[in-house]
């Protein structure tokens, strides 16, 4: 019987947290026997189960076409189960079950991307978070419920490779032309971790040797032409394991870790037990044929997915509602390993930057919500930026104020409770409670509401008594599903400066968590405080969330003086970049004469280039007009906001003058040995380079096409290709032709062909519709089409004029093929409502036209949401 992909959605769709109940029936182990046909997949399950509350015996399925089901041996027949699109149930099942059933799926037309599917020609890979192995077997598929997987795989011999989780047993012919392997994974885990790959692909190996003297075979596949592109990611893999071992006391439990690359997967990568499945843009990294950036992302997600082997895989959640638990805690992880990678100051920097462009505006808008959700209808909407990064800065605050020795004490305590368990946020805050000595359970209201709070702060200085007053307040926008919003704790981290000579001070406050420091921490959990510092012997500026020490809007009263003073003199690289911001928007924002700002870059950018290239280059960073458009409630005009950044960067470039091209001919990356340093001079060479072309400089053209034909980084390639194109240079055309003829064949290199046209400043829907009718143009790759709608999201300008339509035409047809990312692309989409009139009035009737037109979950539920407003 088939079971339909995509109920009809409906009010009674909808989960709540408050629900919960534990599982009727727990599962024991399961036996997988999977064989694959070419027009068909044959699935044999066999689960041993055992009763643990009063309740039918459920099983979730999706797709599946049952062919014969048994109870303990005995066949059922259709009258003694129920069966209907998303479940079958049993009921009076006795206390101990052993359920077998037998299905035929079809991964070989599954273009939804989830459970097992059809990735290319000659690979079968699996999805399975949150719900995709319901698309396998039946199963009760909920992260609740582990068991102990013995998968055996079969598939013609044209599919050398056959993967599951675990260590291999077994291996063997299956007759005419076929064969076969048996995996056991040891360790219990949900189905969403599990995993089988069924290809032809290459590999490369390598080993660790843990803490514990386990060796460590580690595998990572790809297409032949691939593998050389996997050291970077082998290597980083070695870093992680080592990496967690030092600061977390985490060694790893398997006798091997592998990886596989696709690029049809909806998703960065998968933590599997054992064997991660990643997309290919998060594993194959080369300064030939991919960026700096993305090299630095390979890294990152790599330790990410190896992080998950503890904190998401061997403790993992009760419930969806609890996926910040896994995710915001591992982000964190992830987040320190790469401030090894590189300047801590530029890694904080790019977290913050992409916190605030991406889960700031969704706080504030319809697609708000807290950390840890009360409700969804379908959950794999909520693999937001919330979750993610504000589940990550969540757990940065607590590991501030705990200081790294009582952090590390209490993540001990939690791994020690509850490792092989499924758990909730409560279980985290209360385990690092106890293993700190410090009571954080205050921090639940973080997790609990949604909102980015305001921050408002406001400094008197007494030159008689030589104190210095900061007095703190804090509130929430009011929110109408969430009525009883709170008062959070805000560590605030700070320093004062001697405003006369810019020497950084020493803070005698009893209020901080630690006295007699430069650096302090202030806990504020309450509508509004004041600290006192006392031994101020003159003006002082202040420097407050060094770090970014909590997410939170802070609104202080700084001159632009000020700003420009704390451009100059901070000591905190994140902080420094953060004054440069908050001016900048100043300027563009609220009409500031730019003055202030320009004389500041003059004065501190020279020195910061000597010391850290890399820092230099984020100093450059204006707001983009989409962060910009994000900071507008009401009656936003994108091209108002365009053109006052254009002019913005445009006096830059200009009051720069010969400093640009001097300090471009001046760097060499070639002479750097460290990875960092060389990507920060190449970042800056890329920015200075596009300042000499906006200068009008006659030579600025000839110097991007040289550095083009002479490099072969692609960082340095990219941005001397962006110049030409974007600014319709002579070269532009030859040069767009060269870089397809030389990576034609190299599909995350063809990623940044089509991104960077489809950002072009005067990219039109004719130039996006061109690119979207080109032959290499595939709507079964989520990255190809991730390319190009990103690309045309980086002008919001073209994004509400002729956007609306490419949006609303990609979520219309990816309603059916692949929901989850049709979802997700119409999200761009989600501030309509802060436009000026009458394009505001025109975007929503767009939107409301759409809603009878699409029926999965995904779709409907964001669309709903953005129309709530």
């Amino acid at each position: 019987m088939n079971i339909a992909a995509h109920p009809v959605v409906e009010a009674d769709q909808t989960v709540y947290l408050k629900d919960y109940q534990k599982p009727s029936f727990l599962v024991d182990s399961i036996q997988l026997d999977i064989q694959v046909f070419d027009d068909k997949t044959h699935v044999y399950a066999k689960l041993d189960m055992q009763r643990q509350t009063a309740g039918d015996l459920v099983l979730l399925g999706r797709d599946l076409e049952l062919q014969s089901i048994k109870v303990n041996g005995q066949v059922l027949a259709e009258n003694e189960y129920q069966l209907d699109t998303e479940q079958l149930s049993i009921a009076n099942a006795p206390e101990h079950a052993v359920i077998e059933t037998h299905v035929i799926i079809h991964p070989e037309s599954n273009t939804q991307l989830e459970g097992l599917y059809l990735a290319g020609g000659d690979l079968f890979v699996t999805q399975n978070e949150p719900e995709g192995f319901r698309k396998i077997t039946f199963y009760p598929d909920r992260p609740d419920v582990l068991s102990v997987f013995t998968t055996r795989v079969e598939a013609d011999k044209k599919f050398p490779v056959l993967l599951a989780n675990g260590n291999l047993i077994e291996a063997g012919e299956a007759g005419e032309g076929r064969h076969y392997t048996v995996w056991q994974d040891p360790t219990k885990k949900p189905a969403y971790l599990f995993a089988c790959v069924i290809g032809d692909l290459a590999v490369l190996k390598d080993s660790y040797v843990t803490s514990e003297g386990r060796n460590v075979a580690l595998e990572i596949y790809a297409e032949e032409k691939d593998i050389a592109k996997c050291h970077i990611a082998m290597e980083a893999l070695k870093h992680s394991m080592r990496w967690d071992e030092e600061h977390y006391g985490r060694p790893y439990d398997l006798d091997n870790y592998m990886i596989v690359a696709t690029s049809a997967f909806n998703m960065g990568a998968m933590e599997n037990k054992g064997l991660n499945i990643f997309n290919t843009s998060c594993v194959l990294a080369d300064e030939e044929f991919t960026t700096d950036a993305a090299i630095m992302r390979v890294q990152s997600v790599i330790a990410h997915e190896y992080f998950h082997n503890w904190t998401g895989n061997r403790i993992t959640c009760r419930d969806w509602f609890q996926l910040c638990l896994k995710e915001g805690l591992t982000v964190f992880r992830d987040q320190s390993f790469s401030e090894d990678l590189q300047s801590a100051a530029v890694q904080r920097i790019d977290d913050v930057a992409v916190l605030k462009a991406h889960q700031f505006p969704e706080d504030s808008g319809p697609l708000s919500h807290p950390p840890r959700p009360d409700h969804f209808v379908e959950i794999n909407n909520f693999y937001t930026a919330t979750v993610y990064e504000k589940g990550a800065e969540i757990n940065r605050m607590m590991a501030t104020l705990l200081g790294k020795e009582k952090f590390r004490a209490g993540t001990d305590e939690y791994f020690k409770r509850h490792d092989g368990q499924a758990v909730t946020v409560e279980d985290w805050v209360a385990a690092l409670t106890a293993g700190s000595g410090v009571d954080l359970s205050s921090f639940l209201i973080w997790y609990n509401q949604p909102g980015t709070p305001k921050l408002e702060a406001k400094g008197e200085y007494d030159a008689a008594t030589q104190t210095y007053r900061l007095s703190l307040k804090q509130s929430l926008k009011a929110h109408p599903k969430y009525p009883n919003l709170k008062a959070v704790p805000i560590p605030v981290a700070l320093a004062l400066f001697n405003q006369a000579s810019g020497e950084q001070l020493v803070l005698n406050s009893e209020a901080l968590f630690e006295n007699a420091v430069t650096d302090g921490v202030y806990l504020f959990d309450q509508d509004e405080a004041v600290i006192e510092f006392t031994g101020v012997k003159a003006q002082p500026v202040v420097s407050l969330l060094r770090s970014f020490s909590a997410p939170v809007n802070l609104v202080f009263n700084y001159t632009d003086e000020e700003l420009a003073f704390l451009m100059q003199y901070e000591t905190n690289g994140f902080n420094q970049w953060q004054a440069t911001q908050t001016l900048l928007e100043r300027i563009l924002l609220n009409d500031h004469a730019a003055d202030i700002y320009i004389q500041a870059m003059k004065n501190t950018v020279p020195d910061v280039i000597a010391k850290d290239p890399l820092l230099a280059s984020r100093l450059f960073d204006v707001p983009t007009e989409g962060y910009l458009g994000s900071r507008i409630d009401t009656g936003y005009n994108p091209e108002l906001v365009k053109e006052k950044r254009n002019a913005l960067l445009d006096t830059l470039a200009r009051e720069l003058g010969a400093f640009c091209k001097e300090t471009y001919l001046a760097l060499d990356p070639n002479m750097q040995k460290e990875f960092s340093q060389a990507m920060g001079i190449r970042a800056l060479k890329n920015i200075l380079l596009g300042m000499v072309a906006r200068q009008g400089d006659a030579e600025a053209f000839e110097l991007a096409n040289t550095q083009y034909q002479n490099t072969g980084n692609m960082s340095e390639r990219l941005g001397a290709l962006r110049v030409l194109v974007w600014n319709d240079a002579p070269q532009a055309k030859v040069a767009l032709e060269d870089f397809y003829n030389r990576f034609k064949d190299e599909a995350l290199s063809l990623d940044q062909w089509f991104m960077l046209q489809a950002a072009h400043p005067k990219a039109t829907a004719e130039s996006i519709k061109a690119l979207t009718e080109h032959a290499d143009y595939d709507l079964k790759v989520p990255n190809r089409i991730r390319a190009v709608s990103g690309g045309l999201n980086a002008n919001p300008v073209n994004t509400w004029s002729f956007g609306v339509q490419h949006f609303i035409g990609l979520a219309k047809y990816l309603d059916e093929k692949n929901p989850i990312v049709g979802s997700r692309l119409l999200q761009a989409l989600s501030r309509w409502y802060t436009l000026a009139e009458p394009q505001r009035s025109e975007v929503k009737a767009e939107l409301e036209a759409l809603k009878p037109q699409v029926k999965s979950k995904n779709v409907s539920e964001t669309l709903n949401s953005m129309l709530s407003v």
